[in-house]
């Protein structure tokens, strides 16, 4: 399965100048977050694929208009042919706004999922805004990840975890992937391609 990755900065290759070569034998679009609600409607558009989206600290904006023809997986384990993506959008909070939260509400999302992940026997993709604490994250508060993250590829050894918010144009040493334990931790900025076995 080609899984086709998105955040934070809109790719002009998708919809400035969009190429269809672009998305060329992609089965599935995931979002990470603070990206234009326009932008989600028309990769859905154009493509007819499904796009999974969380939401990112900037996207307070969706509850005025939503990306249309996408869905929103927050809060869910959502089941695409047999793979399961469980997502958690938001970042750490910096500011009293929507979509960001401090590490114990954090856990406090968590905890309620406790049925859907019981019944799910787990979850194959991690889709979040934030990064882990101390994977792909920064120092200052707003791009500090979530330590309960970690606790959830611990107990769940899914194989992958994929997060926005980070930006790879920040001029830190981010790299695109690492391991965390047996699962691949990818930054999903702007655009990337993933393949899983079926």
């Amino acid at each position: 399965m080609k899984i086709l990755l998105l955040a934070d900065v809109e790719c002009k290759a998708l919809w400035d100048y969009y190429r269809k070569e672009e998305v060329e034998g992609v089965d599935l679009i995931l979002s990470c977050g603070d990206l234009n609600a326009e932008y989600l409607s028309f990769i859905a558009t154009m493509t007819s694929l499904p796009v999974l989206y969380v939401h990112g600290n900037h996207d307070t904006k969706y509850s005025l208009r939503a990306p249309e023809g996408c869905t929103c997986i927050d809060d869910t384990v959502y089941r695409f042919r047999g793979l399961r993506i469980l997502g958690l959008g938001g970042s750490m909070r910096y500011k009293n706004d929507d979509w960001q939260y401090t590490e114990e509400q954090m856990r406090s999302r968590i905890r309620k999922m406790w049925y859907p992940l019981w019944r799910e026997k787990g979850f194959d993709i991690l889709l979040t805004h934030a990064p882990a604490k101390g994977i792909h994250d920064g120092t200052d508060l707003p791009h500090r990840g979530f330590e309960v993250f970690k606790k959830l590829m611990d107990k769940y050894n899914p194989g992958y975890f994929i997060h926005g918010h980070v930006h790879m144009n920040y001029g830190r040493d981010h790299v695109r992937e690492d391991i965390y334990k047996s699962t691949r931790v990818i930054n999903a900025f702007e655009r990337y391609i993933i393949e899983i076995p079926d």
